[in-house]
């Protein structure tokens, strides 16, 4: 089968749940047994968003083959269950600085460098990319970012326009997002923010096929023959997508609305049923839990809670496979004292410390961590949260008093956190370990215990590394490496096997947890917290 492409396209207003919207059609389209791909083009100069502001992008998700790309990707990976690759996060920096390459090596043979057709062909080489490899996806769904009618994405849709014309009106579609807002005062919806929206996208040569109205309110169906009137569409071609209680329903109620039907119907695809049983079923686990859990995320992005998207979902899957609601309790490392720890952190069920980079806020991590240790409480160290936690149990248990990371002290006596021979930090984009790299597990360990299994994978987004001239010193105090990588013997997993849960990792497992499939340490993470309430007598 010829593959089919589907192009997600949003109007009126950001933030109208785009991602969500093609994330839950990939989990449709896969539940009726076809494989399916995501792709998210931003339309921003960034190459990419590794050395962006957590506070004005949210976090940076990192695909197997170690590229840093857009949160959406974490959507589209945790929906649809397919790892991603490079192919599939494009942005306008890294098109045009390839399009600019290629003209200073004379690749184009000294013609005039023009937006069309040289940005728009290179757009839609990319769109084409996860088509040709092997084992090609049945249908690509992209997402252009931004809203119709912003400047910078017009690059964007002029190469989806073309695309059309290139693969066939029976290979492609596009769907529209927009907003149908409710007006209090009047008690009305409203369509004509919809309507325009359709008119700027129809201005720039794209009629859309489907449109998916985002509102409060169930949409009447005069109202759907209205926007379709207005818009060229039939009624059956505008589905409503109210807010949900959770973003792992809006595949269920896009179903329940029958866009998945109507997208097989208009692509040609198989009419084959929809198995979506078991999303029903863990759906059902997370809006009606039996417990409920407290995690202290202790972190320095705390404010703008999409810096740890990943992680809040993770820990969420978590709690799914122990039918508890996690509450997260988000913490200022800067703000954490040691006159104040305690009062933060003592009614907690378990504290997590995540990734990050610079040094605000490291002496509150480890205040956090240290307060695990000593109080038993159920601890999780991620990235920067490991680094942390080798650095606080040096200072407090081996007595080095100066103990660091040569990113905080180049000059401390004991770098126990410290930067490989090889690296140089000339080039920020190019001096970490980032994407998949093996773990060799040490049975016996609770992490061997948690996946079942002596090898893994996992992903990694940092500089930094434990100090392996330390190695002996912790473990003759009581801290076990349960993890290394086999290839360069770097620790990757430390564990105190007197705590009643206390594991910190250098990779992000919260990057291949998914809603039906929880990240083994996640899952016993929060088992381990909700176990605890039944031990602790505060409770």
């Amino acid at each position: 089968m010829q593959t089919k492409f589907i192009f997600v396209t949003g109007g009126v207003v950001s933030s109208l749940g785009k991602g969500i919207t093609a994330a839950s059609l990939g989990r449709l389209l896969k539940c009726r047994g076809l494989r399916v791909f995501n792709q998210k083009f931003d339309p921003y100069i960034n190459v990419d968003p590794g050395t962006m502001n957590p506070y004005q992008h949210g976090e940076v998700f990192v695909t197997d083959d170690g590229a840093e790309t857009d949160l959406d990707l974490g959507h589209y990976e945790r929906f649809i269950d397919e790892s991603l690759t490079q192919a599939c996060n494009v942005t306008s920096g890294r098109v045009y600085k390839t399009v600019i390459e290629r003209e200073r090596r004379g690749e184009y043979l000294g013609a005039t460098i023009q937006v069309i057709p040289h940005i728009t062909n290179e757009i839609k080489r990319n769109i084409l990319l996860v088509s040709r490899q092997q084992n090609a996806p049945d249908v690509v769904i992209t997402e252009i970012g931004g809203t119709v009618g912003d400047i910078e994405s017009l690059p964007f849709m002029e190469a989806i326009r073309q695309m059309r014309a290139e693969v066939g009106f029976e290979n492609s579609l596009y769907i529209h997002v927009t907003l149908v807002p409710y007006l209090s005062a009047s008690g009305e919806l409203k369509s004509k923010p919809t309507q325009n929206s359709v008119k700027e996208l129809n201005g720039i040569g794209i009629s859309p096929d489907i449109l998916v109205c985002r509102c409060d309110h169930t949409l009447p169906a005069d109202l759907k023959e209205k926007i379709g009137l207005y818009c060229n569409l039939g009624a059956d071609r505008i589905f409503e997508n109210q807010n949900a209680r959770s973003i792992y329903e809006v595949p269920l109620l896009l179903h329940d609305e029958g866009l998945d039907d109507k997208v097989c119907e208009l692509l040609g695809l198989p009419d084959t049923p929809c198995d979506l049983q078991e999303w029903k079923t863990m759906v059902d686990r997370q809006l009606h839990p039996v417990h409920e859990v407290t995690i202290a995320l202790v972190g320095k992005y705390v404010e703008l809670h999409d810096a740890y998207l990943s992680i809040v979902e993770a820990l969420t899957h978590g709690g799914i496979a122990s039918q508890a609601d996690v509450k997260i309790r988000w913490i200022q490392s800067a703000d954490l004292k040691e006159d104040n720890v305690a009062e933060k952190l003592k009614d907690c069920d378990g504290i997590l410390v995540p990734g990050g980079f610079g040094t605000r806020g490291l002496e509150g991590k480890m205040l956090a961590i240290q307060y695990a240790r000593e109080h038993g409480i159920p601890f999780l160290g991620i990235c920067l949260g490991m680094q942390m936690a080798v650095i606080e149990f040096a200072r407090h248990v081996l007595n080095l008093s100066d103990a660091n990371t040569t990113e905080v002290n180049p000059h401390t006596n004991h770098p126990v956190i410290a930067l490989m021979e090889d690296q140089d930090l000339g080039n920020l984009g190019h001096t970490m370990r980032l994407g998949k790299y093996r773990c060799t597990l040490v049975p016996g360990t609770r992490s061997y215990a948690a996946y079942k299994t002596q090898n893994i994978e996992e992903r990694h987004r940092h500089r930094y590394e434990f100090n392996n001239e330390y190695r002996q010193r912790f473990m003759d105090a009581g801290m076990v490496v349960a993890g290394t990588n086999p290839d360069r013997n770097l620790v990757e997993i430390v564990e105190l096997p007197d705590h009643p849960w206390f594991v910190a990792v250098q990779f992000h497992p919260e990057l291949k947890s998914r809603p039906n499939r929880p990240h083994p340490l996640f899952r016993d993470f929060v088992a381990a917290a909700l176990a605890r309430q039944h031990t602790n007598p505060e409770y």
